[in-house]
């Protein structure tokens, strides 16, 4: 296949080499978003759709079909529900953070309410499900389904961890597992899965997507206080505002003195935030090299993820996956 050496991103790259897979994909999102019943349905779900997004997630799942010698067609189905599923935990998202952007649009629960958001969430879920099934592989089923179970895990611990200065890097770790990279290591695996590949392939799909996921999301926490509000698709400083532990944050209140500290108790621990409070944060960020040291762990990650693609066979697509992970760590050069 040839390539446009113009499109040098390795999401470009990778968008080039799947564009037929994708449009498939697309063409399945379309249809199965659809609701006679309930026209709210489609216009909740168009919204959402229509705001763009890199859909990596179920190009995850396809390149790892494609890199595994799968020539079906059940790869479809599978990159289809892992994009409902994504989309599904982003319209809840957005009603529990109660935020009012994404992708540089009004969130849904914005537009319509948070009950629209939620039950439509819910549906895609379901419809999620349903391709699942479509594919008659069980084992897939299981790894899909369990991902979407431990991504509500994350969810709830990161309520329970949300606002208490105890909160460990350790935890941190575990809420990025659970809600974001467990989509990312299930998209890759079930790929894997669904080509019918050796064990080792695999496992090693599985941690190329698990260290993918928790470098996007420790990258995307940096940028809350580090990047520009054009880049992100929100506001920056959007994580201080809702008073979320990220690493961070945890770094800097692991290094703080008593006055240091009696500040993140007052801006996190208990919200009584002020006018000048986030530049505030910001110092004191940058003078415990807290976002110094959170950059350098999510290299160190993205090398993580390339290094367990050395178990997988020679392919054009394992080097794009391969730069791709360092391409997330460039947004933080």
């Amino acid at each position: 296949m040839l390539l446009d050496t113009s499109a040098t991103a390795p999401q470009d790259r990778l968008a080039q080499w799947l564009a037929a897979d994708m449009a498939r994909v697309n063409d399945l999102i379309r249809d199965r978003m659809a609701s006679e019943n309930a026209p709210r349905i489609p216009e909740v779900t168009a919204h959402i759709f229509e705001a763009g997004g890199k859909r990596l997630r179920p190009m995850l799942t396809l390149a790892a079909a494609r890199l595994c010698g799968y020539d079906g067609t059940g790869h479809h189905a599978l990159a289809a529900a892992v994009e409902f599923i994504h989309t599904a935990t982003l319209l809840h998202d957005d009603v529990v953070d109660e935020s009012h952007q994404r992708r540089g649009r009004p969130t849904a629960n914005l537009l319509w309410d948070n009950k629209s958001s939620v039950l439509v969430g819910d549906y895609l879920f379901a419809r999620a499900f349903q391709l699942m099934v479509e594919t008659g592989n069980l084992r897939v089923l299981s790894i899909l389904s369990n991902a979407s179970a431990t991504i509500t895990e994350g969810e709830v611990l990161q309520l329970t961890a949300a606002q208490n200065l105890a909160t460990t890097e350790e935890t941190y770790i575990k809420v990025v597992r659970g809600k974001t990279a467990a989509l990312f290591s299930a998209a890759s695996e079930a790929g894997a899965v669904i080509a019918g590949v050796p064990e080792r392939q695999v496992r090693a799909l599985h941690a190329y997507g698990d260290a993918l996921g928790v470098c996007f999301q420790i990258v995307d926490d940096y940028l809350d206080y580090a990047g520009l509000a054009d880049a992100l698709g929100k506001n920056t400083g959007d994580d201080f505002r809702e008073r979320k532990l990220t690493m961070p944050v945890i770094r800097a209140v692991a290094a703080a003195d008593a006055e240091e500290h009696a500040f993140w108790e007052r801006v996190i621990g208990r919200g009584k935030q002020e006018p000048g409070d986030l530049d505030r944060a910001l110092d004191l960020l940058n003078h415990h090299g807290a976002l110094e040291s959170t950059r350098a762990t999510a290299i160190d990650w993205a090398a993580r993820a390339r290094s367990s693609l050395s178990d997988l066979p020679e392919h054009p697509l394992r080097e794009i996956l391969a730069d791709l992970s360092d391409y997330v760590v460039a947004r933080v050069s």
